[in-house]
């Protein structure tokens, strides 16, 4: 069991200074004040620092991703260290543009591997194709029967996708949404926009001449250009969530975009951030000659929020959600995203300047005073 002392708690919302109880990685109690229930319980005493819910990772390339330039412009695995040190505590792993040499089955072995090493993984079955790749027969059996199948991913609006029509993704919608109610999952269709003159329109038929639920749309790279985030903002109007890549595929710093789609009348319940980690880029010089590959960052989640908390137009509650509470509700995590009776104990603790300290995950300290302490197996 863990005992955490003196925490300044966001659930997401404010609940003051308390002390929380974790036990078998569910939080047992959250009270003003809790005594030590047996001896060998942990206790860690928080100083008053600001406790959150862990940090989730909607969008992020655990396998790797990239080789538009041959087999050597592939990114490699990532770390368990790589992502307890940003205060990634869940992720959902993906395919990019690549269903062939990225195996989905590999993509599945490795978010088993990260839950044995102490956090909370989760996938997409699918790539940028129309023919999903998948593990079972079909994206419908891989939502039922693979439990940390949450959905499946595809592309439009980039010359990379299959250039799918509204009736294709319709009926991978079906399955999305048919496998999940079966299986008790959201089910969402995740979706790569590129920055082709199309955007986002055929999603807006989707759901306006088809009536297929908002809910289960999900875009992503929304903040890709600014036509592209315009369009985006009247989709959070009708009630969908809108997802801004942090680590890549931005034409601003995406606390900016969230400054501007609340201007525009957003709410902040609508948007997510993800960071597109692990991907492929091109390292250009001054000329814009490629000279070599790098991977996106995976640590801009959080260092966004942190921006946005800094501007102070919007308060540390409401900034926190774009990577606890809203990433939970879109993918359908009732355990996720928050610090309540029952959740899963997942945290991520600050000090006072807001600067990530230390991370629990499942109950169990992952990092303290900035420094990682429990590594992946092969580290």
């Amino acid at each position: 069991m863990l005992l955490i002392k003196n925490a300044n708690v966001y659930a997401p919302n404010f609940l003051g200074k308390k002390d929380i109880l974790a036990g078998a990685g569910k939080i047992l109690a959250i009270e003003d004040a809790i005594l030590q229930p047996t001896s060998d319980c942990i206790i860690w005493d928080a100083n008053e620092k600001i406790v959150t819910p862990g940090f989730i990772d909607q969008h992020i390339h655990i396998i790797g991703a990239g080789g538009k330039h041959g087999f050597g412009s592939m990114t490699p695995e990532i770390s368990l260290s790589n992502l307890i040190a940003c205060g990634s505590t869940t992720v959902v792993g993906l395919l990019g543009t690549d269903g062939a040499s990225r195996s989905i089955k590999s993509l599945y072995a490795k978010t088993k591997a990260l839950e044995s090493e102490g956090i909370t993984a989760y996938m997409f079955t699918g790539y940028y194709g129309l023919d999903p790749v998948h593990i079972m027969g079909s994206v419908q059996d891989d939502m039922i029967f693979i439990d940390p199948v949450l959905g499946c991913k595809i592309a439009i609006s980039d010359f990379r996708s299959s250039y799918p029509t509204e009736h294709d993704l319709l009926r991978i919608l079906r399955q999305v949404k048919v496998g999940g109610m079966i299986a008790n999952k959201k089910g969402i269709l995740h979706i790569h926009l590129g920055n082709q003159k199309i955007k986002m329109d055929i999603l807006f038929k989707l759901v306006n001449e088809h009536e297929f639920p908002i809910a289960n749309i999900s875009p992503t790279h929304v903040g890709r250009t600014k036509e592209l985030f315009d369009q985006a903002i009247e989709f959070a109007k009708l009630g969908g969530m809108i997802d801004l890549t942090t680590g890549a595929s931005k034409y601003t710093d995406p606390y900016k975009q969230v400054l501007y789609a609340l201007e525009k009348g957003v709410s902040i319940d609508q948007m997510t951030f993800s960071s597109d980690g692990n991907a492929g880029l091109d390292k250009l010089d001054e000329n814009g000659n490629l000279i070599g590959f790098r991977r996106a960052v995976i640590d801009q989640n959080y260092l966004q929020v942190k921006e946005l908390i800094k501007t102070k137009e919007v308060k540390m509650e409401d900034a926190i959600k774009l990577i606890t509470k809203n990433p939970a509700t879109n993918l359908g995590l009732r355990n996720k995203g928050c610090i309540k009776v029952g959740a899963d104990a997942d945290f991520c603790c600050l000090d006072n300047e807001f600067t990530l300290t230390d991370v629990f995950a499942k109950g169990k300290q992952m990092m303290g005073d900035k420094q990682v302490v429990v590594n992946g197996y092969f580290e």
